[in-house]
């Protein structure tokens, strides 16, 4: 019988990941693993879908994107010092994973490395690995904000640092001060930045978002991801977008259209219909996930044995625990007591010890889910 083998680089990429194979959560269980709006896409949004199907709308789009959508997001892309945008400059693609994932492989091959501040979404370093490149990881701060210093020894010779802003998993944003430094520390260097802003209407009362293309010494290096999913809740609807330098953006479309083709063509219309929406939707629900991150504080600010930074966007929590057990097997025990969480280090090396708990689930979830977790962990002596 024909022995059949995966490339070398799936062996890789199964022997390095540790990002699980997600499903539902059994019945009885709550889920506070998925970073997922628990949301409905609002209904402007599925009629323009609705519409535009029965237009006719079914047939293959422009492959880097209709251009009405690339243009529309073209001019809301954050303001940068003496930056303008066009359509050109923006590449639409199916989501933020998508993108992410044209990107790396557009600019990465072996031998290169990329630098990736940790605990990071698992997504970032599987990339790496699937492009042939090298992971450099490098710890946060106990703040969980970047260990500037770290990246300062980190950064020469790199091709491309890529990070979260609003963080997944911390729930960090990372402040002007900081990219203005990382700007300084790369300057006369080559390095390729990626940030990926996909939380970036989510932050909360006391911290400012500034996107790195709205910082002078980043903006001409940096490619900006984006995706509808978290800001409208429209993860299933799969459409997301990144923009940055044109050859940059024209070696990712070459990846995207060759690995994916076109973006579904409603679908398109229904992003474009999400751009209208009036921004108090947008901020309802935002103002429903700071609601719960006050639940989150509540249960969790002062039990014996747990340890949180207070989440300052995105809608996570990075949860510490004292109990002397890998994160994985806590992840293990909290399934088993019927409340899902993330393993802390799929995160990477300094995830060990936390659990990525998600409050973008209904209030009463989030209540029992953080009641189980609580009960089981709330004692140092665990």
């Amino acid at each position: 019988m024909t022995r059949v083998r995966p490339a070398r680089r799936i062996e890789d990429l199964r022997r390095c990941s540790r990002r699980p194979a997600l499903a539902p959560a059994p019945p009885g269980s709550v889920s506070l693993a998925m970073g997922e709006p628990d949301h409905a896409t609002p209904l402007p949004v599925v009629e323009a879908a609705m519409a535009a199907l029965r237009k006719g709308e079914t047939h293959y789009a422009d492959q880097q994107g209709l251009r009405i959508l690339r243009a529309e997001l073209a001019s809301r892309l954050p303001a940068g010092p003496g930056r303008s945008w066009t359509a050109d400059d923006v590449l639409v693609t199916h989501g933020a994973t998508a993108a992410l994932t044209a990107v790396v492989l557009a600019m990465i091959g072996p031998g290169d490395r990329v630098v990736i501040p940790e605990p990071a979404y698992s997504l970032y370093a599987d990339l790496v690995v699937l492009a042939g490149g090298t992971v450099d990881f490098v710890p946060l701060a106990p703040d969980l904000h970047w260990d500037l210093d770290a990246l300062a020894r980190a950064l020469p010779g790199a091709a491309m640092m890529l990070f979260s802003n609003p963080s997944n998993p911390t729930g960090i944003v990372h402040s002007r001060q900081e990219l203005e430094v990382l700007g300084a520390l790369l300057e006369g260097t080559d390095v390729l930045v990626v940030s990926d802003e996909a939380y970036h209407r989510l932050v909360y009362p006391g911290h400012v978002l500034t996107s790195a293309l709205q910082v002078q010494s980043l903006s001409d290096r940096t490619v900006y991801v984006q995706t509808f999913s978290k800001t409208y809740a429209m993860t299933g609807w799969r459409v997301g977008y990144l923009a940055g330098p044109r050859e940059v953006v024209d070696a990712a479309a070459q990846t995207h259209r060759t690995s994916n083709g076109s973006v579904n063509t409603a679908v398109q219309y229904a992003a474009l219909a999400a751009l209208d929406l009036p921004d108090g939707v947008v901020d309802d629900m935002a103002d429903t996930y700071r609601r719960r991150r006050e639940i989150v504080m509540a249960y969790l600010s002062g039990v014996p044995g747990l340890h949180l930074t207070p989440p300052e966007g995105a809608f996570y929590g990075f949860l510490r625990y004292d109990a002397d057990r890998p994160s994985e097997v806590i992840a293990r025990e909290l399934a088993e007591r019927q409340v899902m969480v993330r393993a802390g280090a799929e995160y990477g090396p300094s995830g060990e010890r936390h659990v990525r708990i998600s409050f973008a689930a209904s209030a009463d979830d989030l209540r029992t889910g953080l009641e189980r977790i609580v009960a089981h962990l709330g004692d140092p002596g665990t």
